[in-house]
């Protein structure tokens, strides 16, 4: 399957708390001219009138006939069946609304709903950072490949998918790669999220600046004092992103240990990456310390900066020599550097999730 030359339509949806926007894509490009209309997140029958409206809309404007509708929705939710759960931003949604089946007996098309962090995964893996890094490999002359790829977004929550050999792994209960569950490594009695997050930013800059809750800047206007583009507390702003950093860090590396692949970042915090993936990688490098004083690393892989040119040429490079097969004359290509890598969004999030989102149903369709 190549989905960037389907010529096949999905109808896609961006659901937020605030506003639900309306697309179409076809060869991983959008068809029609985005429609937002508000959610109505407070009264359940408006929620999903607006959901039946906007989807007509699409369809009204498509080039062709739809094959399918595939969005991302904020969960709990049992994902496969189209079932949405207790949504904390969408509180008309209590119970258990069967919103994927409703909408397959109004439009009479197949609808896959999914995760917003595991459609992002997945759009990085099909046209993102995952095919870029395998091509600057192959390239390179290098056989080493990779399959698995952690995707994480800091926004306003710390959301995660994983893709492990071109498919999404989802779990039994829909609640794979939940790294906002993560125990937060700065406080203990905190989840990951906590110190990934938005709010994490500014909580953080507060506390170092000494400065009420109520007045304190955007993560944007950190990163501007931080960068000295703006008046504030310098030392403060790289303080919070650096523990961002930290907290990210900590729950990466406990993610890769399982995952062993790259790993890519996206969400609205990804444009202050320059100030926090040093120490993000750092505690990726990091290591353990046993009774004995003997120090292990805390990654078996060492964890590369994708975004930094030195680190970048050093892992695409690696250390590929030929051995010796014992007893024989043939000779094997090895390449003993094992590393993982973590990057920036290709495609930008949002691209990313409509990308997913549009190669998840031409894969459903196809199976």
């Amino acid at each position: 399957m190549n989905a960037a030359t389907d010529p096949r339509v999905v109808m896609t949806l961006d659901a937020g708390g605030t506003n639900f926007v309306f697309s179409a894509i076809r060869g991983n490009k959008e068809v029609v001219a985005p429609i937002t209309l508000p959610s109505n997140a407070h009264d359940l029958k408006l929620c999903l009138e607006t959901t039946i409206t906007g989807f007509t809309r699409v369809m009204e404007q498509c080039p062709d006939d739809p094959a399918a509708i595939s969005f991302a929705f904020p969960g709990p939710a049992d994902y496969p069946s189209g079932i949405i759960g207790d949504l904390p931003n969408l509180p008309a949604f209590r119970g258990g609304v069967p919103l994927g089946p409703m909408l397959e007996e109004k439009f009479r098309l197949p609808v896959f709903i999914n995760n917003d962090g595991d459609l992002f995964a997945y759009g990085e893996a099909i046209a993102g950072l995952l095919p870029e890094i395998n091509g600057l490999l192959e390239k390179a002359g290098s056989q080493k490949r990779y399959k698995n790829l952690l995707g994480v977004t800091l926004g306003t929550g710390f959301g995660g998918g994983i893709v492990h050999n071109g498919e999404l792994f989802l779990g039994d209960n829909s609640g794979a790669a939940e790294i906002w569950l993560l125990r937060n490594k700065l406080d203990r009695e905190l989840n990951a999220e906590e110190g990934a997050s938005i709010r994490a930013v500014q909580r953080a800059y507060a506390h170092a600046a000494g400065l009420p809750a109520q007045s304190t800047p955007t993560p944007k206007e950190i990163f501007e004092i931080a960068t000295c583009k703006k008046e504030g507390n310098k030392e403060a702003a790289l303080a919070a992103y650096h523990r961002l950093g930290e907290v990210v860090g900590d729950a990466l590396a406990n993610a890769l240990t399982l995952i062993d692949g790259l790993a890519v970042v996206g969400g609205g915090l990804s444009g202050a990456h320059s100030l926090f993936f040093p120490s993000m990688i750092a505690e990726m490098n990091g290591t353990f310390v046993h009774p004995d004083g003997k120090k292990v690393r805390r990654l078996e892989a060492r964890t590369f900066n994708l975004e930094d040119a030195q680190d970048l040429e050093v892992f695409i490079k690696g250390e590929q020599k030929e051995v010796q097969v014992p007893g024989s004359s043939y000779k094997l290509f090895y390449d003993p550097l094992r590393r993982v890598g973590v990057g920036v969004s290709r495609l930008g999030t949002s691209k990313a999730v409509a990308v997913g989102a549009y190669a998840f149903a031409l894969n459903a369709l196809r199976q």
